[in-house]
């Protein structure tokens, strides 16, 4: 089930190895597209946000007309506890309780004459609203 959007318990952080790009989200731990990448490429350049300390944070909040509601925003360095993903050289940060909602997902890019924005496509939604950004699992 697709979602759209726009825009710890271990004591140091890690980097996780990244699959290919257009792995598919089944493979476990988490998935960025190509067409993703070089928009987050893009926006971290605009913002002033350094690719070597910081990148894009992806997490999941309480809220929303689903119950849940996924947050996107830029760090300029990861949390203790964070898992760091790194894809083509962009770094992608997750806490461990989003993780858990998280993990398998697939990030995506979409551009179409009808709407612009990152698609999260995850297999633990159970659910989701019309809004796009709100799900339940």
């Amino acid at each position: 089930m697709s979602n759209l959007a726009t825009i710890g318990a271990q004591p140091e952080s890690f980097v996780l190895p990244a699959p290919a790009a257009n792995a598919t989200s089944g493979q476990g731990g988490l998935q960025v597209t190509d067409r993703a990448i070089k928009r987050i490429r893009m926006a971290m350049a605009k913002e002033g946000v350094s690719p070597i300390e910081g990148g894009l944070r992806l997490g999941v909040m309480g809220g929303g007309c689903s119950g849940l509601s996924y947050s996107i925003k830029f760090d300029t360095q990861p949390r203790e506890r964070d898992r760091i993903y790194e894809f083509d050289g962009v770094r992608v940060f997750v806490d461990p309780k989003s993780f858990l909602y998280l993990h398998g997902m697939t990030l995506d890019y979409e551009e179409t004459l009808m709407r612009q924005g990152f698609n999260f496509i995850n297999p633990n939604s159970t659910r989701s609203c019309g809004c796009g950004s709100s799900f339940s699992s």
